[in-house]
């Protein structure tokens, strides 16, 4: 189902206009050439100012979480600190490291850069603002999120340092551990949604009710849960962060890397927090779509909100509570974390899945009780 106000504020319709105006003045190849550089670059620019935004998000929340102001000297209550960090690593230089593996010290960020900028370029942000949108989208978006972890492991093994080295093992048995967890929430879902298709999982929460965090009641919102703690850990964040712990790895596996490259692990960091809670948007919360609720003049209203604000709003929702989350709790141990992730979460998710599996085909999702009556 789509939506039925004719929203000026929605860019779909100015970029299918925009297309109409390559096609009539050039031909298919140099029209492909120009949208595919635009997308590329596009992407690449909200993939940089969604990092720094998070960046200057995090210091202020923690500030108020501590007690204390944060950033608050360059620029207009610190708003260009974020900025002026960038200036500062793009500057900085690389320092040479002894005895290392060069190809793969040297190749270990393009890794974890690229592997999130496929994930992120998958996202809907609004309506007709998703790059690509494969039939099996939600498989995708396991895989390629996957490829990090190489990254990772490249890094600690590569840098010929111990404190590296054990960070990178620490990393790849979380993340192989958590990894699962997160696939079969998603696949919770997308029994529930009976599509793997980003749209179409999308399309089918257009009521409030039929977003699939109330449509799959209990068992959809353990998954949701399920899904936020495991990407918490896969993303290296507090309490999760042992890869990273400073008070006995100095900072990891990345501790070797300087200036532009350690930035891109620093940024990917930050945008896979951003790219789990568009993933849990996406696929729990409705993703873009506005809080419909039936009647017509409040559903109009919602209707007036450009979908990308959704999208993003309820994203930042999400980032909110990572970062509450990770301010909150002390960091775990190495064995509690893989306990909590081995003894209780796993079977959790497979029984719940079974559960979903249930409930779709006896009809007791709130869409099914509401066609009945």
């Amino acid at each position: 189902m789509l939506l039925k106000t004719n929203n000026i504020l929605e860019l779909d319709q100015y970029l299918h206009m925009f297309d109409a105006f390559l096609r009539e003045h050039l031909p298919l190849a140099g029209v492909y050439a120009i949208e595919f550089v635009l997308i590329g670059v596009v992407l690449l620019t909200a993939y940089a100012v969604i990092a720094l935004a998070l960046i200057y998000g995090e210091r202020k929340i923690a500030g108020f979480f501590q007690a204390r102001l944060g950033p608050n000297r360059v620029g207009k209550w610190g708003s260009i600190q974020s900025l002026a960090d960038m200036i500062k690593i793009l500057i900085k230089e690389i320092i040479e490291v002894d005895h290392v593996d060069k190809f793969l010290f040297y190749l270990a960020p393009f890794f974890v850069i690229v592997s999130s900028m496929l994930t992120f370029g998958a996202l809907p942000f609004g309506k007709g603002l998703q790059v690509v949108d494969f039939k099996m989208g939600v498989f995708y978006l396991i895989a390629v999120s996957s490829l990090s972890i190489i990254g990772v492991l490249l890094a600690g093994w590569a840098s010929n340092n111990k404190f590296s080295m054990i960070g990178a093992m620490r990393s790849g048995a979380q993340f192989v551990s958590y990894e699962l967890s997160a696939g079969f929430a998603l696949l919770t879902i997308v029994v529930l949604s009976g599509t793997m298709q980003i749209s179409t999982i999308v399309n089918n929460q257009y009521y409030i009710y039929q977003w699939n965090i109330i449509n799959g009641h209990i068992p959809a919102i353990i998954a949701f849960i399920i899904y936020l703690i495991s990407g918490h850990a896969e993303t290296n964040r507090g309490p999760f962060d042992l890869p990273e712990a400073e008070s006995e790895l100095t900072a990891g596996y990345h501790t070797e890397y300087s200036g532009l490259q350690f930035g891109f692990f620093y940024l990917a960091e930050y945008l896979n927090m951003f790219i789990i809670a568009g993933i849990a948007t996406t696929v729990f919360l409705g993703g873009w779509q506005p809080i419909h609720i039936g009647v017509e003049g409040f559903d109009m209203v919602m209707d007036w909100i450009p979908s990308y604000i959704w999208f993003f709003g309820k994203a930042a929702l999400l980032v909110f509570l990572s970062l509450w989350v990770r301010w909150t709790f002390p960091r775990l141990r190495i064995d509690q974390l893989l306990n909590l992730e081995w003894k209780y979460m796993l079977p959790i998710n497979m029984v719940n899945m079974v559960v979903m599996v249930i409930i779709v085909l006896f009809g007791f999702t709130v869409t099914g009780i509401i066609d009945k009556f």
